[in-house]
C-alpha cells in the first residue's frame, strides 16, 4: 500500500465530491428554488436523462482510475470502493459546508438513480474505506491476496440486502399504484410523472442492518484469513 497513491486517489475522489455537490446545488436552484423537499418536483425528460447518464459516467471515472492504479483485479476493486466511499463522504461534506445540508446523518436523500431511485438516510461509507485499506495493506505483504468464495458470498449477499433496504420503499410506492407488469408497459412520461409523486415514508433499518452484518462478516473473514497467512510466513 503506497501512501502517495492513497493520497492522490483521495484528492481525486474528494474533488469529484465537490463537482457532484456543485451540480446538485445548481439543480436545486433550478428545480427547488424554495429548498429541496419530497415529493420530487417534475423535471424535463432531457434533464432527467442527462442526470442519469451523468451518474453512470461518474462511476466510469472511478472505475477508470482504479483500473489505472491497481496491478491486480483485487487491488483494482480496493481502489474502486475506496474512491467511491471518499467521493460519497466528501459530497455530503461539501453540501454541508456550502448550503448547510443535510441537517443530520438521518436526513433522507436520493442516494442514486440507477436502476431505480435509492432513497435512505445519509450514511457514511466507513466500512468500504476500511475494507479497501485492508485489501491494500495485505496486498503489500503477500502477493496472493484474493477474495475467497465464502468471503465473496458474504459481501455480495450483504450488498444486495443493503441495496434492497434503499429501494424497498420506492418499490412499495410504485407497486401500490400499478402492478409489476404495468410498470414495464407504462409510457415513459406516465412512469416519470408517477415517480415524481414519490415521498419516502419508511427506511427499513432491520433489512439494512442484516445486510451490514453480512458485509462486516465478509470483511472480518478476509482480514482474519490474511492475518493468519502473514503470521505463518513470519514463523517460517
Amino acid at each position: 500500500m503506497k501512501p502517495k497513491t492513497i493520497f492522490w486517489i483521495t484528492v481525486f475522489a474528494a474533488s469529484m465530491g465537490y463537482f457532484e455537490s456543485a451540480i446538485v446545488i445548481y439543480l436545486r436552484q433550478i428545480v427547488y428554488p424554495g429548498g429541496f423537499a419530497f415529493p420530487l418536483q417534475p423535471i424535463s425528460k432531457e434533464l432527467a436523462t442527462t442526470e442519469i447518464i451523468r451518474e453512470a459516467f461518474s462511476l466510469l471515472m472511478l472505475i477508470s482510475v482504479s483500473m489505472l492504479t491497481g496491478k491486480t483485479a483485487t487491488r483494482r476493486f480496493a481502489y474502486f470502493i475506496f474512491s467511491f466511499a471518499v467521493w460519497d463522504i466528501f459530497y455530503y461534506i461539501f453540501l454541508k459546508i456550502l448550503i448547510s445540508w443535510p441537517e443530520s446523518l438521518m436526513t433522507m436523500d436520493i442516494l442514486f438513480l440507477l436502476p431505480v431511485a435509492w432513497v435512505g438516510p445519509v450514511i457514511l461509507s466507513v466500512a468500504m474505506i476500511l475494507f479497501a485499506l485492508l485489501i491494500l495493506y495485505y496486498s503489500a505483504r503477500h502477493e496472493q491476496v484474493q477474495l475467497k468464495t465464502r468471503e465473496l458470498l458474504m459481501l455480495i449477499t450483504g450488498s444486495v440486502v443493503v441495496i434492497i433496504s434503499f429501494i424497498q420503499d420506492y418499490i412499495r410506492f410504485m407497486l401500490s399504484h400499478c402492478s409489476f407488469v404495468d410498470i414495464w408497459s407504462l409510457p415513459a412520461n406516465d412512469l416519470f410523472k408517477l415517480s415524481a409523486q414519490y415521498y419516502p415514508q419508511d427506511f427499513y433499518w432491520p433489512v439494512y442492518w442484516v445486510g451490514f452484518i453480512f458485509i462486516l462478516t465478509g470483511i472480518g473473514l478476509f482480514a482474519n484469513r490474511n492475518y493468519l497467512i502473514i503470521k505463518k510466513q513470519k514463523q517460517l
